[in-house]
């Protein structure tokens, strides 16, 4: 008797083993669901965090719908977000964006926000800043130097507040919208005369597969209770049209035309300094990912 309970611990060796493989297996298939949950949805499941970065020209990020961009200035824009999943439908996000010129100032730009996605629906809220470091009021040298934004060629940095949503039709269609409200500052000494200016900027968009349009409205004032000038009482509107379609080889076409229709008067009048630049801009442009 005594003999056989020494030998029952050694049965039930095994048995204890095996369990403790399947525990640890069930662990790693839990970790590798909630990877694949991932990766499949394009958002992280709560707990776990995704880490994406992206490179491609400028006329290729047109999506921001708060500041315009000249297309055609060449460059480079690199990003990098990541992503925390809070819950099943919610998610916190950090990005930073670089757009780099050869001749030109570089802008940094940093995003914080959340994103609430259930079902076809989900809403995004961020506050973003942009700026050029080591700005400089120096004057000039070279004409164009500096690449606009907003047409602004004196820009300095700017503070946004951000929304945007999307309603899916089906698993290729859906519908975004976007608005942003904020502030412009520009260098001292600028030719405007003017400090900061508020801005503010309306989206829509359609996209179906590969294809993805999009329409973008923007607005400029300068900001109330400023000294009198020749500009404080001014308004510039303008709106941007933009098509993408992604190639099936990791390629992409843009086309469209900044400032297609706009509102003000862009040279140098005999009663005051130039205003924002808005002519319009027609661009074609392919990128290839390797």
């Amino acid at each position: 008797m005594r003999r056989l309970l020494l030998t029952l611990p050694l049965l039930c060796a095994p048995l204890l083993a095996a369990g403790q493989t399947v525990g640890a297996d069930q662990a790693g298939e839990a970790a590798w669901l909630q990877q694949q949950t991932t990766l499949n949805t394009g958002k992280p499941a709560p707990g776990s965090l995704l880490v994406q970065s992206e490179n491609g020209p400028t006329a290729g990020a047109q999506n921001n719908g708060s500041l315009s961009l000249n297309p055609l200035s060449g460059g480079t824009v690199s990003s990098t977000s990541l992503q925390y999943g809070i819950t099943p439908n919610v998610s916190a996000q950090v990005g930073v964006t670089q757009r780099s010129w050869v001749t030109q100032p570089r802008i940094v730009g940093t995003q914080v926000g959340a994103t609430y996605s259930a079902g076809r629906y989900s809403l995004g809220l961020s506050v973003a800043q942009d700026q050029v470091p080591n700005s400089t009021p120096l004057p000039r040298v070279l004409p164009g130097a500096v690449t606009g934004v907003n047409g602004l060629s004196d820009f300095d940095s700017s503070t946004q507040v951000n929304a945007s949503g999307r309603f899916a039709f089906n698993n290729n269609s859906g519908v975004l919208l976007g608005a942003s409200m904020g502030r412009i500052r520009l260098l001292p000494g600028n030719l405007m005369g003017l400090s900061t200016l508020d801005q503010k900027a309306l989206s829509f968009g359609i996209d179906h597969g590969p294809i993805t349009g999009s329409i973008i409205g923007r607005t400029m004032q300068p900001e109330p209770g400023l000294p009198s000038s020749f500009l404080t009482d001014r308004r510039w509107n303008s709106i941007d049209l933009g098509v993408t379609w992604h190639l099936p080889w990791q390629g992409s076409l843009s086309f469209g035309a900044q400032n297609l229709w706009s509102s003000g008067n862009a040279t140098n009048t005999p009663v005051g300094p130039p205003e924002p630049d808005q002519s319009r801009t027609p661009y074609v442009q392919y990128h290839q990912d390797l």
